[in-house]
């Protein structure tokens, strides 16, 4: 095989070929006079999936029918109460940032509470923790719209070096994900137990220990991402998380990780979100309505999806 072969073959060289051409399409719409907005727009928009991606890549990689449903909800409380928190307090941003990761830790563990003591299956727990995650925030919130610090704020929408700062902290994140996962014996074991969960048990693999740091690791990056997008968008909203449900499961799909799991891949979560903001921001630009940019969103990522779907070894 020669290397443009090896090249292509790798599942998320598709991500980022079909984001590219997209991004092409829609600057030469606009004559290239919205290059460097465009561009700045699409690294932040798509730095919030990214990072919920990633948890959403590593619980999908534990096998079939593993997936975290409770994403939404807890982007939704650990940005409510963070900011309820900090109280627009720049004193009280570390604080912050504490207690949405100390939320994203209790849901990752009742999650995996529920699968593994009481035997339910993930999609169930996960679905039945984000009703009782959404109505906590729901209470909590009380329609308050609190507005987060002003240094987080300037620093969640401010660029470095015209690089979104938010895609910055979701370049680290990934940085450290990719390394546990390549580089880690946490990597090999994911990988072992999405291939066969009976199989790597009789190899001496913690399983249930694996399974519920990855559950764990889902719910706190999700927190992350909460307090994050609270903090960029100028308050935190109870519907903020929503479209991040099916967000976070299309850009593992579309990154090319094996939906059957065994298999993840991280550069494919950055190919595939920028992907999804851009093919919206292109249907958007050409004036399709609603109905019109739902569909041809579908059948471009059907049409991405195929051009990737061949026999290809682990992604590096």
């Amino acid at each position: 095989m020669n290397r443009a072969s090896m090249f292509l073959s790798k599942p998320w060289i598709w991500s980022f070929a079909a984001a590219m051409a997209t991004w092409i399409v829609t600057l030469l719409f606009t004559g290239g006079a919205s290059f460097v907005g465009l561009s700045q727009a699409t690294l932040t928009f798509a730095a919030f999936s990214v990072i919920v991606g990633l948890g959403q890549m590593l619980v999908i990689t534990l096998g079939p029918g593993n997936v975290d449903l409770s994403v939404p909800a807890t982007i939704t409380l650990s940005g409510t109460v963070a900011l309820k928190l900090m109280d627009g307090q720049d004193a009280m941003i570390l604080s912050g940032l504490l207690i949405a990761v100390a939320i994203g830790l209790a849901i990752g563990v009742l999650n995996y509470g529920l699968i593994k003591l009481l035997r339910i299956p993930p999609i169930i727990a996960t679905l039945s923790m984000s009703f009782i995650v959404q109505s906590a925030a729901i209470w909590y919130n009380r329609g308050l719209r609190i507005k987060p610090p002003e240094a987080l704020a300037n620093f969640a929408t401010a660029t470095t070096f015209s690089i979104p700062n938010v895609a910055i902290v979701a370049l680290v994140l990934s940085l450290a994900v990719w390394w546990a996962l390549e580089k880690a014996v946490y990597g090999r074991w994911i990988s072992a137990i999405g291939q066969s969960p009976f199989a790597a048990r009789m190899a001496g693999i913690p399983v249930d220990g694996t399974r519920f740091a990855t559950y764990v690791l889902c719910a706190v990056l999700a927190s992350v991402c909460g307090y994050l997008l609270a903090s960029f968008s100028g308050g935190a909203a109870l519907n903020m998380g929503a479209e991040y449900l099916l967000m976070s499961i299309a850009v593992v799909v579309i990154g090319g990780s094996a939906v059957a799991g065994g298999n993840s891949n991280v550069p494919g979560i950055w190919g595939a979100s920028l992907f999804m903001f851009l093919v919206v921001s292109m249907l958007n630009t050409y004036g399709f309505g609603a109905g019109i940019r739902l569909i041809l969103t579908g059948v471009i990522i059907i049409a991405v999806i195929l051009a990737a779907s061949r026999p290809t070894g682990r992604a590096r």
